[in-house]
């Protein structure tokens, strides 16, 4: 069975290829404790997608009418345990929970729990649409969840509705209050903006954020999936814009470039504020030199690029009459192989890459 893909297009086309069995022989003896790629990275952050699904419908995320990976085809709670503890056996310190959106899964907080006692596991964090957190934010922090990120993109009830075509904005930031009350080590707002449609709220979302002492980042809309919602050449809104229209109200003090331990946002402080301001750029200003990060979606497709096709099958893995976590570590290491320098986001709005950001993974 082939388990590797890679593309030089990353869009259309894949060609397949097998892991050379002179590097897997050499690892059925010793495996690494740290993932290194061939660029010299190291992979110490997994995305760990635990459903396709998702209780919103968000324009840049989703269409509206979605077809879902088949519930069969979507990697069980046990394997996706077993996942985690592989990563983190070779040297993986965190692990982001991510969907769709994760806290519709049903049981998950078993798997939450599990993940949370992880040996060598630094950080367990979440990426949620925020409509789960009222009543689960309590059980995610005794569960050892550290860092919470919540998608919010707008303020306005009736503007969040036709954004996210299902989500009600009083549930979510009740939501994120619970968790501010809750005591997290840090929760951040995640905002996509698009000119036309949330651009006059950007200094809104910021103070939303100074409120309650909490971070907020804003991201570049990702070229991911065929979308007839809105035209991205249009709607594009580059991190340097909107550092522009924040900077006339809050002066921003940058915090350095970023170093892979907290994603690929470059943050700011406010001299007045605890909160920070981040800005997450695969459009205007390529973070991939920095990139710690692999992610596996709900199906088992481990994805060695946000914007590229190169991919390994571990449910092939995990289902084969010969599994055993020996296996399924040395397929993990040899997908490092495979790991792309870069990816291409086309300025102009195409899509290179046909998956959807709920098929992604967050």
């Amino acid at each position: 069975m082939n388990i590797l893909s890679h593309s030089a297009q990353p869009v259309k086309r894949h060609w397949y290829g097998t892991v050379h069995s002179g590097r897997l022989k050499s690892m059925t003896q010793t495996l690494p404790n740290t993932l290194i790629d061939r660029f010299g990275r190291r992979v110490d952050y997994v995305r760990l997608s635990v459903t396709d699904r998702c209780d919103f419908r968000c324009v840049y995320c989703m269409a509206e009418d979605m077809t879902f990976v088949p519930k069969p085809k979507v990697l069980t709670l046990e394997e996706m345990h077993e996942l985690g503890r592989a990563f983190a056996e070779l040297g993986v310190r965190k692990i982001r929970l991510t969907g769709g959106e994760p806290l519709i899964r049903a049981n998950v907080m078993s798997l939450v729990r599990q993940l949370g006692q992880l040996p060598g596991l630094d950080e367990l964090v979440l990426t949620t649409n925020g409509s789960q957190l009222q009543r689960l934010a309590g059980e995610l922090r005794e569960a050892g969840v550290k860092r919470i990120n919540i998608s919010l993109d707008s303020l306005h009830s009736r503007r969040f509705r036709h954004l996210t075509r299902h989500g009600n904005l009083d549930q979510v930031i009740a939501g994120i209050d619970e968790a501010v009350a809750t005591g997290f080590k840090r929760l951040k707002i995640n905002a996509v903006i698009l000119k036309g449609r949330n651009e006059d709220e950007v200094l809104d979302l910021v103070n939303f954020a100074r409120e309650r002492s909490i971070d907020v980042a804003f991201i570049e809309e990702m070229p991911l999936g065929h979308i007839m919602e809105h035209d991205r050449a249009l709607t594009l809104c580059t991190s340097d814009e909107l550092r522009d229209v924040i900077s006339a109200r809050y002066p921003l003090t940058s915090l350095g470039e970023p170093d892979g331990s907290a994603g690929p946002a470059r943050y700011y402080s406010m001299v007045d504020s605890r909160s920070r301001v981040g800005f997450i750029s695969p459009h205007s200003n390529n973070f991939c030199h920095l990139c710690n990060r692999v992610r596996v979606t709900a199906e088992g497709r481990l994805l060695l690029c946000l914007g590229n096709e190169h991919s390994v099958d571990l449910r092939a893995v995990l289902r084969a009459p010969n599994y055993t976590p020996q296996l399924l570590k040395q397929r993990i290491v040899a997908a490092m192989d495979i790991k792309p320098e870069k990816h291409h986001f086309d300025n102009r709005g195409e899509p290179d890459i046909v998956r959807f950001m709920n098929m992604t993974g967050g």
